[in-house]
């Protein structure tokens, strides 16, 4: 029995890509981290258009440069590319993040609310992180409903779920969620 392309490890699927040069490991891994790029590249741009551009140039970029590097985690090395992407952006259009140019700033009484920010800004990033780690229907559910503020009857239309799915996989979502979220917070400690 096959297991599903789910279920594949990122490392497998990058193995497949290496073998056999077919982009179809690659696509199964982009769409596994759409999300985070999303949540990325939200971060940085401050617009939902510009973050979609965006996350489909990271795409572009992630095909034609996978074979330059050698990628061991494609989560983080995708992360990465996402991040320099928006970074580049941003410097292309004159506006510098508003982090980098609140750090060069900051004075002494502000240090908290920088501190602050900064703190807003990682469990931002692990929020984003754990999204992709909750099973197909609830990251769906979740992702509809929070980032793009639909509502259970759209939500319910677009996937074909059944209203009381959409309710049950949001609820789970959410608390799942909050598990991966505590489970990172004291993996750190």
């Amino acid at each position: 029995m096959q297991p599903s392309q789910s279920t594949i490890p990122d490392s497998e699927l990058l193995n497949h890509y290496r073998n056999d040069g077919n982009n179809k490991w690659l696509g199964i891994l982009l769409q596994r981290y759409t999300l985070l790029l999303y949540g990325v590249c939200m971060k940085y741009l401050k617009n939902e258009d510009d973050a979609k551009d965006a996350v489909q140039q990271v795409f572009e970029k992630a095909i034609k440069e996978i074979d330059k590097y050698k990628v061991d985690y494609f989560k983080s090395w995708i992360y990465m590319v996402a991040k320099n992407h928006c970074l580049m952006k941003l410097r292309d259009k004159g506006k510098l993040p508003k982090e980098i140019t609140e750090k060069m700033m900051a004075t002494p009484a502000e240090e908290s609310n920088l501190a602050e920010l900064l703190q807003k800004d990682d469990l931002l990033e692990k929020l984003t992180c754990s999204l992709t780690e909750l099973p197909p229907e609830q990251q769906i559910c979740i992702e509809q409903f929070y980032l793009q503020k639909k509502s259970y009857l759209d939500i319910a239309e677009a996937t074909g779920f059944t209203m009381m799915q959409v309710k049950s996989y949001i609820q789970n979502g959410k608390r799942n969620l909050k598990m991966l979220l505590l489970k990172q917070m004291n993996h750190e400690r």
